[in-house]
Order: structure tokens, then sequence, then C-alpha cells
């Protein structure tokens, strides 16, 4: 699968627009972030990603995707990059340096954010990304 940046220090987050929580993390990661260009992506607006990001085994109902130095992350996988990728200053930013710093923590905590991101969609009357 090509990643979507063509600059391989351009960070590509692949996430759910509709999901609150997801657009409040994106949207202010972008602003705190270290790094070069970012591209955020509505993982609605772009089934062939979601095709193709499944097809590698990462299921974006179950956690954003992080395309950065040609390389796909997913899930805890991408929190914990983002951590480290994101600048500290700020609660947000600490919080996640301190949250997903440690890969071990991501892993515990990931699946509960995701969670919680169901249990948002199902109050909100949203649907979760379909399967096209």
């Amino acid at each position: 699968m090509t990643a979507t940046a063509s600059d391989s220090n351009r960070l590509s987050i692949i996430y759910d627009r509709e999901c609150p929580f997801c657009a409040a993390f994106v949207k202010l990661y972008a602003l705190r972030k270290n790094i070069g260009g970012i591209e955020l992506i509505d993982a609605r607006t772009r089934p062939d990603l979601v095709r193709a990001l499944r097809a590698q085994g990462m299921e974006i109902n179950e956690g954003m995707a992080v395309i950065w130095q040609r390389h796909y992350y997913h899930g805890a996988n991408a929190m914990h990059l983002l951590s480290i990728l994101g600048a500290d200053r700020g609660l947000l930013g600490r919080l996640n340096k301190f949250l997903f710093r440690n890969r071990n923590a991501a892993e515990v905590i990931y699946p509960v954010l995701a969670t919680g991101r169901r249990v948002a969609l199902s109050l909100l009357g949203r649907k979760m990304i379909p399967h096209q």
C-alpha cells in the first residue's frame, strides 16, 4: 500500500471526523505538532483508503491510523507514535505524553478509548464507518 503523503516527513492521520473525541484530538494535535507537514484525513470520505487499511489488518473502527515516513501505525501504536512526535506543551500535550509514551501503557489505555468512541457514536446516533 502506498502512503497518501508524498513527502516522507509528512504525517497523515486517518481518523473518524464524526467521532467528537477523535476530531478534537487530531485538530489539537495538528496545532501542537513538532514535525513538518500534517495531513488530516476523514476516513468517511476515503473508502478506498479504509479498504486498503483493512486489507492490511488495520480496522479503522478499532483505531485511527497514522502514516509517517512510509510506515503505517494503527490504534495504540499510532497513539504511541503521536505521543513521541507531538509537542509536550499544554495540558493535552502533557497528558498525551504521559498516557501514550510508554508502549505498554498505550496498549492498555487505547482499547478503553476505542470503547468510549463506540459509546459516544451510539449516543449521538452516528454509525460506525461502513465496510464497502
